[in-house]
């Protein structure tokens, strides 16, 4: 009988982990060693625990995804990274890659995806997610100069570029419906934006979070104002 694929699981929010683990431990030939709500918990984890593949969010405090995974290169280089992603076109993503992450999923991705996925890298294969690989392949084929101009501007308290662009539309008023819309994203990617910039950033509701915007000039001021939390 062959042993199972024994995973960590490490993500910054509660629901994802918890609904991740449920999830995995449904399925065949999967076992959860452990959760790590953050880069330096799933270093120490996998240090103790040994699992075979860590499936390891990017965007977590402290300690992100990437430097994580770095380390965790330099741990045991026999503990596979499997990168799960909320936004497909994260640059965080190539420099996991850089780091030796062995794939990419987003978020979306159903059991079975992931339960393929974790069998793939644990065989020594690549895993990356369609939604990933075009813009993998355009940061690779990039020339100097595309690359030059594509690099994301210095943003306070580490905003990335999608988070500062969410941050503009809510100074503009629009609701988190009204975002996903824009961006073509679903709401709850949007809400997991806001987490992530409200923590960068330490406001505590949406009016606060446009006056840090104005103060940093990364938007106009609205001609309506920011609708309640």
């Amino acid at each position: 009988m062959t042993a199972a694929v024994r995973v960590l699981l490490a993500d910054d929010q509660r629901v994802v982990r918890e609904g991740l683990a449920t999830l995995l431990g449904l399925l065949d030939g999967i076992e959860v060693a452990g959760t790590a709500s953050d880069g330096n918990e799933a270093v120490d984890l996998a240090a103790r625990l040994r699992p075979d593949v860590v499936l390891m969010d990017l965007r977590m405090p402290r300690c992100d995804g990437v430097e994580a995974t770095r380390q965790l290169r330099a741990l045991d280089p026999n503990i596979k990274v499997l990168v799960l992603t909320t936004y497909a076109d994260d640059r965080s993503v190539i420099d996991a890659l850089r780091a030796g992450a062995r794939g990419y999923l987003t978020k979306d991705a159903g059991a079975e995806e992931i339960r393929r996925a974790v069998e793939q890298v644990v065989r020594g294969q690549a895993v990356i997610d369609p939604a990933v690989q075009h813009h993998l392949i355009d940061a690779i084929t990039a020339t100097p100069e595309r690359r030059e101009t594509a690099r994301e501007p210095q943003l306070p308290d580490g905003l990335t570029a999608r988070e500062n662009e969410v941050l503009a539309l809510i100074a503009e008023g629009l609701s988190n419906r009204e975002i996903a819309d824009r961006l073509g994203v679903s709401e709850t990617t949007i809400k997991s934006h806001i987490n992530h910039l409200f923590a960068k950033t330490g406001v505590r509701d949406r009016a606060q979070a446009v006056t840090y915007a104005f103060r940093h000039q990364l938007t106009r001021p609205p001609d309506h104002p920011a609708p309640g939390p």
